[in-house]
């Protein structure tokens, strides 16, 4: 199976919202909402079009997608730019193939080449790790709301470069309308 990865184009837009639907569609922790989430973000200053990535088959369908997008980490001292994955999806039929997998590592790998220091993530603390995330408590970092401790991760794209960040996680207001 031929599968490869590029930016995601204003023209894939309605097909990369159907791969987000049906592949949260089933996830219990779901709100069913995050084709909304994406939609908004894309209209907001938090977009970084290059970090928008899709997952294209043989039949050139789009079949899955990552987002990264700017956030802040902030204590009473100083705002840290940072970026948020959310979400990856790719459709039931191509999940535990590797695909995945494929859109983090280069949305992260293009994230580093842009400039940017860290990502943060909620999610999975069994997933995660093996792409290098830590429990963002280990900088103090915190999320803006209660969420269980290691569902919170951070990671390093350059050596250090959360050494002396810690603070909450601000997101932007789109994450919440």
């Amino acid at each position: 199976m031929t599968i490869s990865i590029r930016q995601e184009r204003p023209e894939d837009y309605k097909d990369t919202e159907k791969v987000i639907i049906n592949a949260f569609a089933d996830v219990a922790l779901s709100d069913q909402n995050e084709h909304v989430l994406v939609s908004r973000i894309r209209t907001s200053d938090a977009f970084i079009p290059s970090l928008s990535v899709v997952a294209i088959n043989g039949d050139k369908e789009v079949i899955g997608h990552i987002l990264l997008s700017k956030i802040k980490i902030v204590d009473d001292y100083q705002s840290t730019e940072s970026l948020a994955l959310a979400p990856v999806s790719v459709l039931p039929e191509y999940q535990s193939q590797g695909i995945g997998k494929r859109l983090i590592l280069e949305s992260l790998e293009k994230a580093n080449e842009l400039g940017y220091h860290s990502v943060i993530v909620m999610g999975h603390p069994k997933y995660y790790p093996k792409f290098g995330f830590k429990k963002a408590s280990l900088w103090g970092i915190k999320a803006p709301f209660e969420i269980p401790e290691e569902t919170l991760m951070a990671l390093e794209l350059r050596e250090n470069s959360l050494h002396h960040v810690s603070g909450v996680v601000e997101y932007p207001s789109v994450f919440f309308e």
